[in-house]
């Protein structure tokens, strides 16, 4: 007997992907992840986790698999639950948990997380020695309770947030599903088998007669109640709650319809059947009286493969995967199935590809604040140890010989640890709680964000996970899913080429825009009237005419379009007469080419011809053509009140029969027997019968369907439709298409060749992308480059910046098409006159525009083949999905001999699919071509546009898909992932040697490096399937993955299809694995000029479906999308949209302002808590390294919370360093946060050092005022001078944060600086009020009112040193912006070059700046290395910012196609001038 057991070992770790089951073949075991670049340390640790921790302590050791799989017995209800030989207890219950935490370990794991942080834990450090009596001199508990409070703090947030998420498992596993139980049954089994619970006997399906024959019932019950070995019932359009075999199906023929786009992403309805041992378990008496046993694998990820049997009276039946269905599919088109629950919960298919349980996730700029804290760490050592040996020097030098001081020595390990306790707060102990304040209010501003707001479905933007907002600013992988992500499921029949004649269909775009909105029918009314002013004779020539399939509305039958997904009930349309002139241009525009010039005539003129010519030839094509349409497909009408509805299989078949019937071809029945059709010509409707002899199934081998009618007249017809690579061969005239084919594919090769040069060649920005602006600039001295006609003075200079705009979004230049001698696609129509065939009389007055069609090149099979297959590729490039159809008709003779070797293959007993298959191609040959289809998978707002923009972002887009293959490039080509110029490599493991394809694309980008002129290779694609993906992770395929994982971060979009949801998050584990251990990129070191990209990019994974919650989980950002799939991802992603457009602004805008914002705050909180504590450390001098605090307790102990949080927190919160409208309009800006610029360990150290040179001034002035004996103040004390330094030090940090540095300035931040800098005067009113007038060191009571505040030195001293630092800092600002302007600023370092001097001083002579001077600094004309105190002034000007809007893409107004922005500087002679830059924009 075979074993089947192919399950795990047991749950080790939660990840799918680390199933460890003992197959050769297993799909879990090609999963399993092996980074290339791990370090062996890594895995050792691992290892050890694994053993010691995870088995050793938790107790969760792998399980073995069973001997001969699970066996489950087909019974009514079991009495007691069905157990687990693995385990030795009861099959996991069908609760699910998306979740991070539970009751039990979430306390531990989130005090693991929180001290795992590095200041948390560098606190606690010093927070616990503090606790000790006498170590410490400023309290025992100042350290230790607030960072229990802010743990705490953090912790409920965190705990609120997956509260949150817990909610929603509670409404998931709360879900009805109809079970077989026990009649007047009142106890249900609970979540443990020796427990029970009383649950509310619901029935929703009862049947009396049958309950007293058979003392069963079907009761409702929560998804979470169910268990393995329960029999549940389905109804049509319900979920699937668990993995179940099929018992029963009433569908035809027995079969039912399975949608599974949640499961793996496939748009196509798939059909399951019940196995043949299982006949007669319909009725509830039935499954009582089957005596029969399923033995089933164990659980596993695999997606694709199942494997069991069904004993029956001692017949054994294999069982595969069509006779089980998975949990996350959808039952449609059958109205209802049972089925026999074999896997619950975390045990089910999808949840094993799930990344279950996933830890939380961490910010990436906590990296290198993490290391700010080490460095702080070490200065705050190195300053104990250094006023330790102070002490010791003056222990020597000063207490051994003070008699007041004899027997007061203190131990060296007290001195040193009571400074390190002292100054532990230059590290802030608020800073994760400052933080988490900040990022609570970068929350809401991202929630109330009224532009990612979706109208349509009434769903904002929200944000489920704060902690890593940041992270949105440094995004350098998108992995998206396609269907319900990028597209919206919705196929729209668009485009049809007879006889080499290509005809646009845009009926359904009228329908579409006469239930358009008022304002939306406003502007295409204003839109057509500007139209007709344009071309008044074409309107003449063309009056509006009514389309003939729009008569069928006197038919009796009304088909109006029915909102949801196309797999469900949908209505077709019935099209109306327009009520609009004919447009000289289509209204529909590709979105993968939207410069394509579409067809000149749509398909309404296609009717109006067959009208006025019905018996010429191309009449003739035109119906074969769209007969086959309403012919040749599987789909099912209903008529149900007076509305016909079709169920179809698949989204494309529903397309064509929708197409059919705007035709006036209506399908109004179809069983297995006929086809009833309606047709509608002239106004006229006739019924017409085709018989069904047989269908020929469609299938991904045989990649074509076939259907044999007998038509009404009594010939035998066979319709064939299937993808043009197995329709060619099987055409009478193969040969010959076989040639025109290849000659087309030769010059679209060709011309793909000479336009990807001609893209080379085009302007690039830092990164090798195509610029959103062409800057050409040029610095000149007045008088010497202008002339002398110049109006300008002679010593001043001009800077100018000419930088001339792309197209807006949606239009993407495109070299012109080429003309090709050898074969020419222009079909030039010539005037024909009537044929003599054909009286004149006959003839109903032709349009001059339908001359060509009569012209007798329509009937040239070769000039048909050559312009069918252009047609065939210009549809592909636009995104568009293709059909061929082609037919022959057959005697009788022929039919009734293929007949009989077809009925002998349905009989069969051995491989009967590949005999069925194997008769179906004798009779698919000599087929005439009929025509071509092309279908539009509806894309949602936006998205190519979106994906332009973040491709000029610097962003690499990967689109992960369980769909096929071609499939997905269509919708790439679409979507703009895939460009026309874009160089497409697949890697097929069915192919041959996968290491041989992946060494060939390597030397193939190798010499496109060598022969191209530019310095960036065209733009790369790679398509790669799951079944080569497994092939590469294999465990033995070292070199492959090493291969692999290096050519793809050279790669710009990686397209995988057939991809299961563990497969999904494999990929993005590696690439996030991968990217920060990989060396620069091939296609990087071919530009020896450029910048090297981010070193460690982030990864974001959208998607819309459960399939994607792996994907979601495994990368630093998940972004769920509100879609078609349901709410799964929604719910469970750190963030949520409603459109993936929106994905644009979530990123550019506020990833941006989010990475700025919290990067800034980071390095201000550091900075204030460096200035104010490092007078504290040279006052130490003065007092004999004591230990003595230079600031009052009380005021220190607010510093913090009320003097000096606003100042970080607000900025935090809402500054805007640039627009929106800028950061939407440049997207190459986004490289400001992937390149770390924001923060990072060389700007952190200018701060510091600007933090302790203020310090070191502010100190210095005030002790030479106030320190040691003055005889010019009133008062010398201690507090007086360390409050002179407290106020300064609150005064400038306020000054500083919110006015200076602060470039957004609302009325919240105007408002935050004056309650901050007039709280704190009001506080020293306070304290000089209140405090107590016992000897203190600080002589506080009445200070302020009666000593220091009545003298004017003190005053003098504070106001000079605030302007003394206002001063240095204003003229640093002045001299940055001037140099920014000038492009001089970027030379760092070099100004400390005398050379640098000299050509400086140089260039009023020469007339033109060194940085102009040098060819090679090409870096400064891309936009993005612009600093952003240039965009700041350019923002300044109203015309820059009206066309930066307009570039923005948030206006509805279009945009010229050339604009240019001319940036002027005025300078004095020889140094920069203290004019402010002038700018003008000429658009």
């Amino acid at each position: 007997m075979n074993t089947i057991s192919r399950g795990d070992e047991g749950p080790g770790p939660d990840d799918a992907s680390l199933d460890k089951r003992p197959r050769e073949a297993g799909a879990a075991r090609r999963l399993k992840p092996k980074d290339p670049a791990s370090k062996p340390w890594k895995a050792t640790a691992k290892e050890w986790y694994q053993k010691n921790f995870v088995e050793l302590v938790l107790r969760r050791k792998p399980l073995p698999p069973s001997k001969d799989g699970r066996h489950i017995p087909l019974r009514p209800y079991n009495e007691r639950p069905l157990v687990d030989e693995r385990r030795g207890h009861p099959y996991l219950s069908n609760v699910i948990r998306t979740s991070r935490y539970t009751v039990y370990d979430f306390i531990p794991k989130q005090l693991l997380f929180q001290f795992t942080r590095l200041g948390n834990f560098y606190f606690l450090c010093v927070g616990v020695p503090q606790t000790i009596p006498g170590l410490s001199t400023t309290g025992s508990y100042t350290t230790i309770l607030p960072l229990l409070f802010f743990v705490l703090l953090t912790i409920a947030k965190e705990g609120y947030d997956d509260w949150k998420r817990h909610r929603l498992d509670k409404v998931e596993n709360a879900r009805s599903a109809t079970v077989l139980r026990k009649a007047g049954g009142d106890w249900q089994r609970g979540g443990h088998w020796w427990l029970g619970r009383r649950a509310p006997a619901a029935s929703s399906v009862r049947d009396a007669s049958e309950e007293a024959h058979t003392g069963y019932r079907w009761a409702t019950m929560k998804w979470r109640d169910l268990k393995v070995g329960d029999v549940i019932k389905l109804a049509r359009d319900e979920d699937i709650p668990a993995d179940i075999v099929l018992l029963h199906a009433n569908g035809e023929n027995g079969l039912a319809y399975i949608e599974t786009m949640a499961l793996d992403g496939e748009t196509n309805l798939k059909s399951k059947q019940v196995s043949s041992a299982l006949e007669g378990c319909g009725t509830i008496e039935g499954i009582s009286q089957c005596n029969a046993e399923f033995v089933v694998e164990d659980p596993n990820p695999d997606l694709f493969r199942f494997e069991g049997r069904v004993t029956r009276d001692g017949k054994t039946l294999p069982l595969t995967l069509n006779e089980v269905v998975y949990r996350g599919c959808t039952l449609r088109n059958t109205p209802c199935a049972i089925g026999l629950v074999i896997n619950t919960g975390e045990e089910c298919k999808i949840r094993r590809n799930a990344n279950r349980h996933p830890t939380a996730k961490k910010p990436a700029l906590e990296k290198i604040a993490n290391r700010v804290v080490l460095s702080l760490a070490l200065f705050v050592v190195c300053l104990s140890v250094g006023c330790s040996m102070g002490y010791l020097i003056w222990q020597n030098q000063y207490e051994q010989n003070a008699w007041y001081l004899e027997n007061a020595r203190v131990p060296f390990q007290e001195i040193i640890i009571g400074f390190a306790i002292q100054f532990n707060n230059v590290i802030p102990l608020a800073l994760y709680v400052s933080l988490e304040i900040t990022k609570i209010g970068q929350m809401w501003m991202l929630n109330s964000d009224i532009r990612m707001y979706d109208e349509e479905s009434d769903t904002p933007a929200r944000c489920n996970t704060n902690t890593i907002l940041e992270n949105l600013g440094q995004i350098g992988y998108i992995f998206s899913d396609k269907t319900g992500t990028l597209t919206e499921n919705v196929m729209k029949f668009r485009k049809l080429s007879i006889a080499g004649i290509a005809w646009l269909h845009e009926m359904d775009m009228a329908t579409d825009r006469d239930e358009a909105p008022t304002d939306t029918k406003h502007e295409a009314k204003q839109e057509m009237e500007q139209e007709s002013k344009e071309e008044p004779k074409q309107e003449a020539a063309n009056p509006p005419r009514r389309s003939l399939a729009a008569s069928r509305r006197g038919a009796g039958v009304e088909t109006p379009i029915a909102e949801g997904r196309p797999s469900i009930v949908i209505s077709p349309t019935t099209p109306t007469a327009p009520t609009f002139a004919r447009r000289s241009s289509s209204h529909w525009r590709s979105t993968g080419r939207p410069d394509h010039v579409q067809p000149d005539l749509n398909t309404e003129d296609l009717l109006e011809f067959i009208r006025l010519r019905p018996h010429s030839d191309f009449a003739r094509r035109a119906t074969q053509y769209i007969l086959a349409m309403a012919l040749c497909h599987t789909c099912l009408p209903e008529v149900r009140d007076g509305q016909v509805d079709f169920q179809a299989a698949s989204p494309d078949e529903l397309a064509l029969v929708k197409a059919a019937q705007d035709l006036g071809f209506l399908v109004i029945q179809r069983s297995a027997q006929s086809v009833t059709l309606h047709i509608t010509q002239d106004g006229e409707m006739t019924e017409k019968v085709y018989e069904i002899l047989d269908v020929i199934e469609f299938s991904s081998k045989r990649k074509r369907m076939s259907i044999i009618v007998r038509c009404p007249d009594g010939r035998i017809w066979l319709l064939t439709k299937g993808a043009d690579s197995v329709i060619l061969p099987r055409l009478r005239m193969a040969h010959l298409a076989m040639r025109k084919a290849n000659e087309v594919r030769q010059s679209t090769e060709l011309e793909h060749e000479l336009q990807r040069r001609s893209e080379a060649r085009e302007p690039r920005n830092s990164f090798g992308g195509r610029p959103s602006l062409t800057i050409k600039k040029s610095i000149r001295r007045q008088g010497s480059a202008a002339g002398p006609s110049s109006a300008r003075p002679p010593a001043s200079r001009s800077v100018s910046f000419e930088a001339a705009t792309k197209l807006s979004m949606s239009d993407d230049r495109h070299p012109p098409k080429l003309g090709l001698r050898t074969v020419s696609f222009d079909y030039r129509p010539r005037v024909s006159h009537a044929s003599p065939s054909t009286p004149a009389t006959s003839r109903s007055p032709l349009d001059d525009k339908f001359a060509f069609l009569e012209d007798p090149s329509v009937s040239d099979d070769a000039e048909i083949f050559t312009r069918c297959f252009k047609h065939i590729d210009d549809f592909a490039t636009e995104g568009l999905r293709t059909l061929l159809f082609a037919h022959k008709y057959l005697t009788e003779k022929e039919y009734q001999a293929w007949k009989k070797l077809h009925l002998e293959a349905e009989t069969s007993l051995v491989d009967r699919q590949e005999q069925i298959e194997a008769t179906g191609e004798l009779i698919e040959q000599s087929l005439d071509l009929v025509g071509a289809s092309a279908i539009e998978d509806k894309l949602q707002k936006g998205v190519p546009e979106t994906i332009d923009r973040l491709r000029r972002a610097n962003i690499k887009i990967w689109m992960l898909t369980g769909d096929k293959r071609e499939t997905a490039i269509n919708i790439a080509h679409s979507a703009r992932i895939c460009r026309p110029g874009s160089d497409l490599f697949v890697l097929d493991v069915a192919k041959g040697n996968l290491e041989r394809q992946l060494v060939n694309i390597q030397e193939e980008l190798q010499v496109q490096a060598e022969i191209l002129t530019a310095p960036v290779a065209p733009h790369t694609v790679v398509v790669v399937d799951g079944h080569t993906l497994a092939a590469i992770e294999e465990p033995e395929a070292v070199t492959l993955r090493q291969l692999f994982y290096t050519l793809i971060p050279s790669i710009d979009s990686v397209i995988c299809c057939r991809a299961s949801p563990a497969q999904k998050a494999l990929l993005v584990r590696a690439i996030r694995k991968s990217s920060s251990h990989a060396s620069q990129p091939p296609r990087s070191s071919r530009a020896g000029c450029l910048p090297p990209p981010a070193t460690n990019p982030l990864t974001l994974a959208i998607g819309d479906g459960a399939n994607d919650l792996a994907m979601l989980s495994a990368a630093h950002v998940g972004v769920g999308i509100s879609g078609r799939e349901g709410l799964q991802a929604a719910r469970v992603a750190d963030y949520s949209i409603a459109q993936f457009r929106f994905l644009s602004r979530l990123l550019l805008v506020h990833g941006r302002w989010n990475y700025v914002r919290t990067a800034r705050f980071i390095l201000a909180t550091f900075w204030k808590e460096m200035f104010f504590y490092l007078p504290t450390e040279l006052y130490q001098r003065y007092n004999g390294y004591t230990g003595t605090s230079l600031y009052e307790s009380w005021s220190l102990t607010v510093l913090n919370t009320l003097f000096t949080s606003l100042c970080t927190i607000i900025p935090g919160i809402w500054e805007q360093d640039l627009r929106a409208e800028t950061l939407l309009a440049i997207p190459e800006l986004y490289i400001f946060g992937q390149r770390d610029q924001g923060l990072n360990f060389p700007r952190y150290l200018i701060w510091m050092f600007g933090a302790v040179a203020e310090g070191a001034l502010v100190w210095s002035v005030c002790w030479a005022s106030h320190g040691g004996v003055s005889l010019i103040v009133r008062d010398n004390g201690l507090f007086p001078l360390g409050n002179l330094v407290f106020s300064i030090g609150i005064m400038w940090t306020n000054w500083k944060l919110l006015i200076l540095d602060a470039h957004y300035k609302t009325w919240i931040v105007i408002f935050s600086w004056a309650i901050t800098s007039g709280g704190w005067w009001a506080w020293q009113g306070f304290l000089s009020g209140i405090y107590s007038t016992d000897v203190n060191p600080y002589d506080v009571r009445d200070g302020l009112k009666l000593r220091f505040g009545q003298d004017p030195v003190w005053w003098l001293t504070l106001l000079g040193t605030l302007g003394m630092l206002a001063t240095i800092e204003l003229a640093y600002r002045a001299v940055k912006r001037n140099l920014v302007v000038m492009g001089l600023w970027t030379w760092g370092w070099k100004w400390f070059k005398r050379s640098t001097w000299r050509e400086v001083f140089r260039a009023p002579r020469s007339g033109m700046w060194p940085a102009v001077q040098r060819d090679g600094d090409r870096d400064r004309s891309s936009v993005e290395e612009w600093d952003v105190e240039l965009w700041q002034e350019m923002e300044q000007d109203p015309e820059i910012r009206k066309l930066l809007w307009k570039m923005s893409g948030e206006h509805d107004d279009e945009l010229e196609d050339d604009a240019a922005i001319e940036v002027e500087s005025m300078h004095g002679s020889g140094i920069v001038g203290n004019r402010t830059p002038r700018m003008s924009v000429e658009v």
